[in-house]
């Protein structure tokens, strides 16, 4: 008989790499995904997807009766802006939806592993030396990376007093096919979509701000490596916690020369204001992941982007990029 695993967020961009990863190893997987930013495109032929927020009662009964082996919680509100616009909306999203999926796991009484997506740059802030380590202090500068570290949190209190199976993901920046390019957050799809149409590349500030790039299929295998790897007891914060990045520090001027490359392109670069508040530096060290979980960052920056300016490039050309 397969595992079987749920998917929140798997209709969405990293959701669904996730999704197909667990296909292919054989798993029966169910999605549950509002479709508020995920697509009924993405859905990967062989997994079931069920349409409900991740905060509403039958997200809950799905979880409570799913008897999953494992879930992969990537639903979520991801725009750090946002947050600081509207932290009340960002924190029921965010806090209050992962504890209806984490009661419903409670009350399931079913041995289900709980992933949660986190952050690997908003969780630390600015305080901190790059790379980053799990262990190192935590100062989050938004709401969004402060309720991302207030669920590691709530993890910790499920493991310890209702012993649930939980492992915190601290995602560096994901890109990849699927990314949405009309969003505030990811700014790879968004510069390959100004290449595609001819647009300057807007750069805020200098530009050497920096960021730790990782491709989604490798954010993908970092979630069924935590599936399926034995892990030590989870009892506080940080012991169930991996970064998952390549420790690889890339400014946005080197970001934006390498989609030029992969693109053949050499449309202008222009610099804005830079933006009050926004991180400096950004990398995470995975030598924990790598250690407990087997997992390292396979793809590379060059290849990444290559694979992932050819897949919105193709989507123009079919009309619906």
């Amino acid at each position: 008989m397969s595992r079987r695993a749920l998917v929140s967020g798997g209709a969405g961009f990293i959701g669904s790499h996730v999704v197909e990863l667990l296909l292919s190893r054989g798993y029966h997987v169910d999605i549950l995904d509002n479709l508020s930013s995920g697509k009924r495109e993405n859905v990967a032929d062989g997994a079931t997807l069920h349409v409900a927020d991740i905060g509403s009662p039958e997200a809950a009964a799905l979880v409570k009766d799913g008897k999953y082996d494992v879930l992969c919680h990537l639903a979520a509100q991801i725009d750090v802006r946002k947050s600081v616009n509207d932290p009340m909306y960002d924190a029921t999203i965010n806090i209050v939806g992962t504890l209806n999926l984490l009661e419903a796991v409670r009350a399931s009484g079913h041995r289900t592993r709980f992933i949660f997506s986190s952050t690997g740059g908003a969780i630390y802030g600015d305080f901190v030396s790059v790379p980053t380590m799990e262990s190192m202090p935590k100062d989050p500068e938004s709401p969004y990376g402060i309720a991302k570290l207030s669920v590691e949190y709530y993890l910790g209190y499920y493991a310890r007093i209702h012993g649930l199976d939980t492992v915190a993901l601290r995602y560096s920046n994901v890109y990849g096919p699927r990314q949405d390019p009309h969003g505030e957050a990811g700014v790879v799809a968004i510069f390959c979509n100004r290449i595609l149409k001819g647009e300057a590349l807007t750069v805020f500030g200098e530009g050497l701000q920096t960021r730790d790039y990782v491709y989604a299929g490798d954010v993908a295998r970092a979630n069924v490596a935590a599936a399926e790897a034995t892990l030590p007891k989870a009892a506080q914060l940080d012991v169930r916690a991996y970064n998952v990045g390549t420790g690889v520090q890339t400014t946005v001027l080197e970001l934006a020369a390498a989609l030029q490359g992969a693109a053949g392109s050499n449309v202008p670069v222009q610099h804005a204001p830079a933006r009050p508040g926004e991180q400096q530096r950004s990398a995470v060290n995975v030598e924990k992941a790598a250690r407990e979980l087997g997992w390292r960052p396979e793809m590379s920056l060059a290849d990444g982007t290559r694979r992932t300016f050819e897949y919105f490039a193709a989507k123009l050309r079919g009309g619906s990029a």
